[in-house]
C-alpha cells in the first residue's frame, strides 16, 4: 500500500529536470537527510516545506552540488552525477559536469549575494559574460529586459545598497533568470523581507509559476506555497513525512504532524 510520503507525481512530461533518488546527508554524526526522494518534472513548482532544521535547504544546496551527500542519487535531465569515493564520503568526480549541471540550475539565496562593487545591471550580466563567455553587448538587453520583467528596470544603474530589500531580492532573481536556466532553485526567497517587501517578490515568483518555469522552492509561506506549487513536499526530521497536490496537503493533511505544522504556521502573529 503506498503511504503518503510515496505518493506519486503525475507531470505532464516525462522528463524530469532534477530528480533525487534515496539521499542522505550527514553532517558528522548529526543526519539531516535520510533518504529522500523527489523529482521535479518540466514545467512544475515543487515546493518543500517543514520547520526549521527539517532538511528543507539542505535537500536544495545538495541538488545544486553546493553539498556533497554520502549516498543516493541526483539526476539533471536524466544524467546522474558521477562521484568519487574518499575517505569521509563521496564528492562529485566530474568537475565539468558539475559546472554544466551548475549552470542550468540556477540558484536564488536568503540573503540576496548581490556584489556590492557592481552596479544591478551588472550585477545581473556578470555571470552571463564570465560564465558561459558570452559578450556584454550580447547579454546587455536581455538583461535589462530581465529587470523589467521584475519590476525595477529603472534600477539598473543604482548600486545593491540603494535598494531596498525586496528590490535586491527581485534583482537577485533577474541575475538567475540571464544564465537561462533549466530551473530555479529558491531558499526562502521572502523570509529576510517585511511584509510589505515580501509581496514585491511573492508577485515576481507567481508570474514565474504562470510561465511553467521549473522551480524548487522552498518557503515558510505556506499561502504562497499553495498558490504556485504543483506538489508540495512536507519534511520532518530529514524525511518525506507527506506529499501531495496543494489542495490535498492544505485542505485535508493526513498526517498528524502536518496537521501541527499547519496549525502553527498559519497561527496569527502576536
Amino acid at each position: 500500500m503506498m503511504t503518503n510520503a510515496e505518493t506519486p507525481l503525475s507531470p505532464p512530461d516525462a522528463t524530469s529536470v532534477i530528480e533525487v533518488q534515496d539521499l542522505y546527508k550527514s553532517y558528522g554524526n548529526l543526519e539531516v537527510l535520510k533518504g529522500v526522494s523527489l523529482r521535479a518534472p518540466r514545467g512544475h513548482v515543487i515546493s518543500l516545506i517543514g520547520s526549521s532544521g527539517s532538511g528543507k535547504s539542505t535537500l536544495l544546496r545538495c541538488c545544486n552540488l553546493l553539498e556533497d551527500s554520502q549516498s543516493g542519487e541526483i539526476l539533471f535531465e536524466g544524467e546522474p552525477v558521477r562521484w568519487k569515493k574518499t575517505s569521509s564520503g563521496r564528492v562529485a568526480a566530474d568537475r565539468a559536469q558539475v559546472t554544466r549541471m551548475r549552470t542550468n540550475l540556477s540558484m536564488v539565496f536568503q540573503q540576496f549575494n548581490l556584489w556590492s562593487h557592481l552596479t544591478v545591471l551588472q550585477n545581473v550580466m556578470e555571470a552571463p559574460v564570465t560564465v558561459l563567455g558570452r559578450s556584454r553587448a550580447e547579454v546587455e538587453p536581455r538583461a535589462r529586459e530581465l529587470l523589467a520583467k521584475v519590476g525595477i528596470g529603472d534600477k539598473a544603474d543604482a548600486w545593491p545598497a540603494q535598494l531596498s530589500g525586496g528590490q535586491q531580492q527581485r534583482a537577485a532573481i533577474a541575475r538567475a533568470l540571464c544564465m537561462e536556466p533549466k530551473a530555479l532553485l529558491l531558499d526562502e526567497p521572502t523570509s529576510a523581507l517585511d511584509p510589505e517587501l515580501q509581496q514585491e517578490v511573492v508577485k515576481v515568483i507567481k508570474a514565474l509559476a504562470a510561465e511553467h518555469r521549473t522551480m524548487l522552492l522552498v518557503t515558510h509561506d505556506m499561502r504562497l506555497a499553495a498558490d504556485v506549487s504543483d506538489h508540495v513536499v512536507f519534511l520532518h526530521q530529514g524525511r518525506i513525512e507527506e506529499q501531495g497536490p496543494p489542495a490535498q496537503l492544505f485542505g485535508a493533511p493526513k498526517t498528524e504532524r502536518l496537521c501541527q505544522f499547519l496549525s502553527a504556521s498559519m497561527a496569527p502573529q502576536a
